[in-house]
């Protein structure tokens, strides 16, 4: 679900750019008003490194196959670290593995970072909505909402950006049938991604809470 080089035009790209840059502005001046900045940092980084690796692990759904995201487990956990540490993630995939592009870094970012901002405040709802449920069961709950929606939201978008900027040169019948079919994909994989994020949420929650943000 990475956007290569090549496919977007020029302005879609620039405009990519102009909202990663505002988002990541806003995030970090929101990390900056915690009491120590610095303290999540390593929970960050091993984050980013597991964002990393997840797109070299393929998953065959027919008729193509789909990689792991994650973007929604990075919210749920990480807060408003998310998106800098996917901005740092997929720069390195696009450099490292060719997953993406420089051109579409910014689109990319916005792509899968504001998702996981989504799903870090779907997350901070357990609060508020869950608070008829009983304990793991709201944690649990809104976990696996926030990675499914992370990863859902993400694709759809994916969907738009691919659907409305479909080169002249291509047949666009057939590129609308390939990219639905590779949307539809991702549809079990988002109820992977929230069970996986559930699972590990309350993992976290019985032997490390104070890992969880908020």
């Amino acid at each position: 679900m990475h956007i290569p080089d090549g496919i977007l035009p020029a302005q879609v790209c620039a405009a990519g750019y102009a909202i990663t840059g505002l988002t990541t502005w806003y995030s970090l001046r929101q990390i900056n008003r915690k009491p120590d900045p610095t303290a999540e940092i390593p929970k960050a980084s091993l984050l980013t490194a597991a964002f990393f690796v997840a797109s070299s692990i393929y998953i065959p759904v027919p008729p193509a196959s789909v990689h792991l995201i994650l973007n929604g487990l990075l919210g749920v956990v990480l807060g408003y670290f998310a998106f800098p540490a996917i901005l740092i993630g997929l720069f390195f995939q696009a450099l490292v593995i060719g997953h993406g592009g420089l051109t579409t870094l910014g689109v990319n970012a916005a792509m899968m970072g504001i998702p996981a901002l989504l799903a870090y405040h779907i997350f901070q709802l357990r609060h508020v909505l869950g608070k008829p449920l009983p304990e793991p069961a709201r944690t649990g709950l809104f976990a696996f909402l926030g990675g499914a929606v992370g990863l859902g939201l993400a694709a759809l978008i994916f969907l738009a950006l691919i659907i409305f900027n479909i080169p002249a040169e291509l047949n666009a019948e057939a590129e609308r049938a390939a990219v639905l079919a590779l949307s539809v994909g991702h549809v079990p994989l988002a109820i992977v991604e929230g069970v996986f994020t559930a699972m590990l949420v309350l993992f976290l929650q019985r032997v490390k809470p104070e890992l969880l943000e908020g």
